[in-house]
């Protein structure tokens, strides 16, 4: 009787292997939130021992850190696209924003605003987060500005806007229902507020992008 063929298993190259931890640890705090991120369960999820994550993250504050950046950067190309008309993207950031699939990313920064007050690192990767968010909506601003879409300073609108943004997002934990259009909306109202666009206009704009 022949015996049959080894199996071989394929290595992942190190930098596969350490991005699909981090993926892995992100969706993790997505879910449950940083404070679940540990190297057993990260081990768990991907079926390998915990000591291959600690061969790539000796230290599990690093792989938290890790997992919030990838999920914000992520997160930041769906919130704020890249391309299209300046009122178009800016209406489909805000759509995102007010989604149940934008609660996930609130919650996530809800929840690493409270742990910087514990964690130096973790505060120094928010702000540099922070500056790519507000560097990508800047432009977008500086973009409907341009073409005349937009009427306001750009930089003033853009910080009215993260506010409004974080505003919404404080509520995101509450177990109540509260679907009250001047909630659900907020973030719709003030942004029009904040680039000098009338009222309704980028409620329009939003409701274009839905399916027919």
């Amino acid at each position: 009787m022949m015996s049959s063929a080894p199996v071989v298993r394929s290595r992942k190259r190190p930098s596969e292997r350490r991005a699909e931890i981090v993926r892995e640890a992100a969706a993790v705090a997505l879910a449950d939130g940083l404070e679940r991120i540990t190297l057993r369960a990260v081990a768990e999820r991907l079926g390998v021992r915990p000591g291959l994550i600690t061969h790539y993250f000796p230290v599990a504050e690093d792989l938290v850190i890790a997992a919030f950046v990838q999920a914000v950067a992520d997160e930041r190309d769906a919130m704020v696209p890249e391309h299209g008309a300046p009122l178009e993207r800016l209406a489909r950031m805000v759509e995102h924003v007010e989604s149940a699939e934008g609660r996930d990313i609130a919650r996530l920064w809800l929840n690493a605003r409270h742990l910087c007050r514990f964690t130096p690192a973790l505060a120094a990767a928010l702000v540099e987060q922070e500056a790519l968010d507000r560097a990508r909506l800047l432009e977008l601003i500086e973009a409907g500005v341009a073409t005349g879409e937009f009427s306001a300073d750009p930089f003033d609108a853009c910080i009215r806007i993260f506010i409004a943004v974080d505003g919404y997002g404080a509520y995101v934990n509450d177990v109540g229902a509260f679907e009250h259009d001047a909630y659900t909306r907020f973030v719709t109202d003030a942004t029009e507020w904040a680039l000098g666009l009338d009222p309704g206009h980028l409620r329009s704009a939003i409701a274009e992008l839905q399916p027919s």
